[in-house]
C-alpha cells in the first residue's frame, strides 16, 4: 500500500469486503467478482505516486495530468475506460470568515473509483463512512459513489451560503448604521467579500453543466436509474448557484450605498467647511479694510467707532450662522 492512498476497500453487494492489501490484487479480484468494485482514496499524489495507479487502472493520460495539478474548473469528461469528475469542495473559516476552494478528482470505471484530493474541505471520509451504513445505495457501484460525494459537496455549498448570508446581513448594518465611521474599512470589507463570493462562483457555476448532463443525458460508467439523484443534486447546486447570485448583487447594492453615503457624507463637510469659511469671512474683511488706517475711517474720530464695527462683525457673523443653520449647512 502506497502512502499516499488513504483508503482502498472492496465493496460487494453494497457491503465493504475483506481484500487483498495491494490494490492490483483488489482490482483483480474486483473485475474477477462481476458485482464488486475497488475504491482508492489518494491525497495529493506526486507523479511518481501515482503513476502505478495510472497504469493499473488505464487512466488517461491528459485526466491524470489535470488531476496532479490540480487548479481544474470543474467539469466532466469522457474517456474510452473511464470518466473523469472534478468537483470543487468549500470550506468556510468562522474564525476568518473566508471561503476557501479545495478540489476534488473522480475516476469512475466500470469497477473502481479513484479519488484524488487537493487541499481541505473534501467530504470523502464521511461520504464513504455514510454509503458503507447503506449497502441499498452502495451496491449500486461507481455510480453510487459519484452521486454520493456530489450531493455532500453540492449541500455543502448550500451551508457555506448560509453562512455568508449571516456575515452579509452584519456588512448592511454596518453599511447603513447611522453614525457609521471608518469608511475605508468598510469599503475593504465589502471588497474582500465580493471576492469571497467570487471564489465561491468559481465551484458553483462551471458545475451546472456537468450535473445537468449527468442528469439528463447518457453518459458512460453511470447506471441509468441514477438519473433521477443526479436530478435532486442538479436542483440543489441550481438552489446554490442562484443563492451566491443573490449574495453578488446585494454585495453591489451595498457597496453602491456605502459609497454614496460616503459622498453624501463628504458633501455634508465640505458645506460645513463654506459655512464656517464664510462666516469667518465677514470679520476679516472688515478688519482687514480698517487696517489700512484711512484718514476718514469712522473710529479716528468718534468714540464709538470702534464697538459700532465690532457690533457689525458680531451682527453679521450670528445672521450667516442663522442662514447656513435653516439650511441644514451647520
Amino acid at each position: 500500500m502506497f502512502g499516499v492512498i488513504v483508503d482502498c476497500a472492496i465493496y460487494r453487494d453494497g457491503r465493504r469486503a475483506e481484500g487483498p492489501q495491494d490494490f492490483s490484487d483488489a482490482l483483480d479480484e474486483a473485475r474477477a467478482s462481476g458485482d464488486a468494485f475497488l475504491w482508492i482514496g489518494t491525497y495529493e499524489p506526486t507523479e511518481a505516486e501515482f503513476d502505478h495507479v495510472r497504469r493499473e487502472f488505464g487512466l488517461h493520460p491528459l485526466a491524470v495530468e489535470d488531476a496532479l495539478n490540480a487548479h481544474q474548473r470543474p467539469k466532466l469528461e469522457v474517456y474510452d475506460d473511464s470518466l473523469f469528475v472534478v468537483l470543487k469542495p468549500v470550506l468556510y473559516d468562522e474564525a476568518t470568515d473566508t471561503v476557501s476552494a479545495g478540489e476534488l478528482m473522480l475516476f469512475i470505471g466500470d469497477c473502481f473509483v479513484v479519488t484524488v484530493r487537493h487541499g481541505e474541505g473534501a467530504p470523502l471520509a464521511a461520504v464513504r463512512h455514510r454509503l458503507e451504513q447503506e449497502p441499498d445505495v452502495l451496491r449500486h457501484g461507481p455510480t453510487a459513489v459519484l452521486y454520493a460525494v456530489s450531493d455532500a459537496v453540492v449541500d455543502h455549498y448550500i451551508e457555506v451560503a448560509a453562512e455568508l448570508q449571516s456575515d452579509l446581513e452584519e456588512l448592511e448594518a454596518e453599511v447603513f448604521a447611522p453614525n457609521a465611521s471608518d469608511t475605508k474599512n468598510t469599503a475593504a470589507r465589502i471588497y474582500g467579500f465580493k471576492r469571497q463570493v467570487l471564489e465561491f462562483r468559481r465551484a458553483t457555476s462551471p458545475l451546472l453543466a456537468p450535473m445537468d448532463r449527468l442528469a439528463f443525458g447518457e453518459v458512460p460508467f453511470v447506471h441509468e436509474h441514477a438519473q433521477p439523484f443526479f436530478r435532486d443534486v442538479a436542483d440543489h447546486l441550481t438552489k446554490a448557484s442562484e443563492y451566491i447570485e443573490g449574495l453578488d448583487r446585494l454585495l453591489s447594492d451595498a457597496l453602491a450605498a456605502h459609497l454614496a453615503q460616503t459622498g453624501l457624507r463628504q458633501n455634508d463637510d465640505v458645506r460645513k467647511i463654506s459655512a464656517w469659511a464664510a462666516i469667518a469671512a465677514v470679520p476679516t474683511m472688515v478688519a482687514g479694510i480698517y487696517g489700512m488706517n484711512f484718514d476718514h475711517m469712522p473710529e479716528l474720530h468718534q468714540w464709538w467707532g470702534y464697538p459700532a464695527v465690532l457690533a457689525l462683525m458680531a451682527c453679521a457673523c450670528l445672521g450667516l450662522h442663522r442662514l447656513f443653520k435653516r439650511r441644514g449647512w451647520l
